[in-house]
């Protein structure tokens, strides 16, 4: 067995040596200006008509699919919302570049990736109103998706669970000699978490196919980047942890094309993690449960506004020949039809009955789990009133 030296590349010096933040230098890669065009020096990236246009349809149909929800949220139809107002190109961009074996392991705020890979409207709507086409059957909050044969994995609401199941899941792609990887979405508040750090550690140690895909926002829901953490964004960590690190233009669909193929290149050929992180800006409410007018100004919101990925790629498939403007007035009255319609069809179908909450779970109900449900069934049946949904089938 050979002797280990952990200071073999290590260099020395006889003089104090302080590294401070900026001595490293991060770029972001961009190729589409906020107006549309390409940088002079820029490379657009190998991409056909057919891959941009659905690429672009799709960002479309999130920002559509955002606005609905949002409006049925305020309703009282649905419970929960989380749009991706702004946030479009940073998924369906790095969506677009996977194959369709790869996982997707997402935060909440990944729509676009479902819908690129042929969630249907239909599917987002069962889901959201928790009805009994839901496959869920009504577990999860709305926006908590999952999709086995589109190999998405189910969501979970706390923050950052999924970053190390991803580097596991990864490992086990690797062990199984599969040509895939895993993909894991999250925010740059969520990097605050134990999580981030042990999840980076375990895939480059163990050298785990997985893509980490940070979408540095600006905001972990009201607290600026800024008063989070004083290091150079969320790249810089990857770095620390010997992950190779790309940094991109969050809001430029071709860069994040680009970064993404190259990413995955890379996790498959070495059998290694990649970093993403896709600098970008959140131009809606955290969630439905958020006023960002509290904490962030109307004139830092339209400054972002400008930068809108989708008016961006807009104007290079119109510059390149493949997008006419009628084309895309026809297909987002197509869109907001079929999510109208969807919508109107998914709440009139039937929760699922309280009765099977917990079937499905264990393969024999515990007698604990019995007594509480037949004490929530009775709480019902004395408050009919608070539980219109449900009291109808408690009481038969």
């Amino acid at each position: 067995m050979n002797d280990r030296n952990h200071l073999g590349n290590v260099s020395m010096t006889h003089e104090v040596r302080i590294i401070e933040n900026g001595l490293l230098d991060i770029p972001m890669l961009a190729i589409l200006d906020a107006d549309g065009t390409v940088y002079p020096q820029a490379k657009e990236p190998e991409i056909n008509q057919q891959l941009a246009i659905k690429m672009y349809h799709t960002m479309l149909y999130t920002r559509m699919l955002d606005e609905r929800m949002v409006a049925a949220q305020r309703q009282g139809r649905i419970s929960f919302y989380l749009a991706s107002t702004g946030e479009e190109a940073a998924v369906v961009g790095s969506a677009a570049a996977l194959s369709a074996d790869d996982m997707i392991m997402s935060q909440y705020r990944e729509q676009g990736a479902l819908a690129f890979r042929g969630y249907t409207s239909a599917q987002f709507m069962n889901q959201m109103f928790s009805n009994r086409l839901d496959p869920n059957k009504g577990r999860q909050m709305p926006i908590h998706y999952g999709d086995k044969a589109l190999n998405f994995m189910t969501i979970s609401s706390p923050l950052g669970t999924q970053i190390p199941q991803a580097a596991g899941y990864a490992y086990g792609q690797k062990l199984a000699g599969n040509d895939a990887l895993t993909i894991c979405y999250f925010g740059e508040g969520a990097a605050s978490e134990g999580d981030f750090h042990a999840g980076l550690n375990m895939a480059a140690v163990l050298n785990c196919p997985v893509i980490f895909f940070c979408r540095n926002n600006g905001y972990a829901i009201s607290t600026p980047a800024e008063e989070q953490f004083a290091g150079d964004g969320i790249a810089s960590r990857g770095i620390g942890y010997g992950v190779r690190t790309i940094r991109v233009d969050g809001n430029d669909p071709l860069a994040v094309y680009s970064a993404t193929i190259k990413a995955r290149e890379l996790a498959l050929s070495a059998s290694q993690p990649v970093l993403i992180e896709a600098m970008t800006y959140r131009l809606a409410a955290h969630s439905t449960s958020d006023d960002p007018s509290g904490y962030r100004s109307k004139k830092e919101e339209e400054k972002w506004r400008l930068k809108d990925p989708i008016e961006r790629f807009k104007v290079w498939l119109l510059n390149k020949g493949w997008l006419k403007e009628e084309d895309t007035e026809q297909y987002l009255k197509e869109v907001r039809s079929d999510i109208l319609d969807a919508l109107k069809t998914a709440e009139k179908v039937p929760v699922n009955p309280i009765s099977d909450i917990v079937e499905d779970v264990y393969s024999e109900v515990p007698w604990h789990l019995k007594a509480q449900r037949e004490a929530l069934l009775e709480h019902i049946k004395r408050y009919p009133d608070k539980y219109p949904k449900t009291s109808g089938e408690v009481g038969k």
